[in-house]
């Protein structure tokens, strides 16, 4: 009888040990894929801008292609170019 109930305590001892460890796993497995949502939701919003992104600059790339005064525009500002008949006045900015 005694044998009998120290295999029983035995087995109930692994069982709880077996519970035990299944139930750390377990919860390590959940916060890991809790981790991997919260990254996957972040890069779909990283996403979601930089398509934006190249929907405008694909947009500005179809005007330079398409409207020679914007591409004149552009070129007046960003290069500070002029025509030889105008004066270009450049003033210190503050950075």
């Amino acid at each position: 009888m005694n044998l009998k109930k120290f295999i029983i305590g035995l087995y109930l001892v692994l069982f709880i040990g077996i519970g035990v460890t299944s139930a750390g796993f377990f919860f390590q497995t959940r916060r890991e894929f809790e981790r991997l949502q919260l990254q996957e939701a972040r890069t779909r919003a990283r996403l979601i801008e930089l398509q934006a992104r190249l929907a405008d600059q694909e947009r500005t790339l179809q005007r330079l292609r398409e409207d020679p005064g914007y591409v004149e525009r552009v070129i007046r500002r960003r290069l500070m170019y002029a025509k030889p008949e105008e004066a270009v006045f450049r003033f210190p900015t503050e950075d």
